[in-house]
């Protein structure tokens, strides 16, 4: 008997959800936009009711955790429910390391949210593990992680990180959305959790709003499934649908968006309006930090920032701008650019963003899959009037 084969992993995110209607064989997924489901007398059938489990929802889950290589995934309405159902895990006075670089969005759960149900947060330079273990206290359940970080892209060691979380007893999450698991992949260096921002480079068309939690073991994502049930944020059935189609293109995007963020973040190098290029690429990237980053990545992904020399020119560079979209979000097929300051990092108090460099003359921008000479001949007549 022949050996099954295994395939690589473009192949395989190609074919996601394949196979899934034994029925008439169709190769999309249906949607089942069902709530409940008949069953024969008292016994329950596979589904019951589709905030428990819905047949489409279930098919991406099961394409997604198999991707990532997790126990288990669970989709949720958006990424903020994700990280919400994860921070479901702790109790009140448990205490997080959070990167201090991270996106707005986590701090405001946590400062707004969660802090007034007692749980307790650090956020630290993940980048300096000796900074995170100073940070860790008896109570510590959790570290998470955004590696590269949003918006300036700075790269943790999720190995030693790893490490150091299991010694004291918690767990590392990691939120992968910039990279995705086509490009870093971290249950494979030690993290017990991946997060997404589905709605991202997962769906890729910016027109799902949607978060995944792959769990590292059976027994993580059961209690994670079973806060999903409990708490009802679950990923409706055509979203789902949405999410599975856009899936099957993402190693396509991501490797034309990224070979395009290089060329447009090399373009931005040098121009008298840009005063510093954050990119995980030498020599945006510290010779150090690039090889920590390529020992647990496969590219430098398609997210650029920069900083312009006066800040005062932000709204004038995106009034400029004739192809690339000022819009928050990202992992679009469209490049967009954003504010961070007074965006997507306007959660922070004043005096921390500009403390951690989220300076009002900071730009992010995701780049997409148009042609990059466009691209970078936009940026720069944009630039040049500035």
């Amino acid at each position: 008997m022949a050996q099954e084969r295994r395939f690589r992993l473009e192949s395989r995110i190609a074919h996601a959800g394949v196979g899934q209607d034994p029925l008439y064989g169709s190769i999309a997924v249906p949607v089942y936009q069902a709530v409940t489901y008949q069953h024969p007398g008292a016994a329950l059938g596979p589904f019951d009711y589709s905030r428990t489990a819905n047949p489409t929802r279930r098919s991406a889950e099961e394409a997604l955790g198999a991707l990532e290589g997790g126990a288990g995934a669970s989709l949720f309405s958006s990424g903020m429910a994700a990280i919400t159902a994860l921070f479901h895990l702790l109790a009140s006075g448990d205490h997080i390391i959070l990167t201090q670089d991270l996106y707005g969005g986590t701090y405001r759960v946590l400062h707004d949210v969660f802090a007034p149900l007692g749980l307790l947060a650090d956020f630290v330079d993940t980048t300096d593990p000796e900074a995170v273990r100073r940070a860790l206290r008896p109570t510590t359940r959790l570290v998470f992680v955004e590696t590269p970080s949003n918006p300036l892209l700075r790269v943790s060691p999720l190995a030693q990180l790893a490490g150091l979380a299991h010694e004291a007893g918690a767990l590392l999450a990691v939120d992968n959305t910039f990279m995705t698991f086509a490009r870093q992949r971290p249950l494979e260096h030690g993290a017990d959790v991946v997060i997404y921002s589905a709605t991202k480079y997962l769906a890729g068309h910016n027109d799902v709003l949607a978060g995944l939690l792959v769990a590292g073991t059976a027994e993580l994502h059961e209690r994670v499934a079973a806060i999903a049930n409990a708490t009802g944020g679950v990923l409706a059935p055509w979203d789902s649908f949405l999410l599975l189609r856009g899936l099957k293109t993402l190693a396509l995007r991501l490797d034309r968006a990224e070979h395009n963020a290089g060329r447009v973040a090399e373009s931005l190098l040098g121009h008298p309006a840009v005063s510093q290029v954050f990119y995980p690429q030498e020599p945006m990237l510290s010779a150090a930090a690039f090889v920590l980053h390529a020992s647990q990545a496969r590219g430098p992904g398609a997210m650029v920032a920069f900083s312009l020399r006066d800040p005062d020119a932000v709204a004038r560079l995106m009034d400029g701008l004739q192809l690339i979209v000022p819009a928050v979000s990202l992992g679009g097929v469209e490049s967009l650019i954003t504010h961070p300051y007074s965006e997507t990092h306007r959660e922070f108090p004043e005096e921390r963003r500009r403390e951690l460099g989220f300076v009002p003359g900071l730009m992010r921008l995701s780049v997409g899959i148009e042609d990059a000479d466009d691209l970078c001949e936009d940026l720069k007549e944009a630039l040049d009037r500035l």
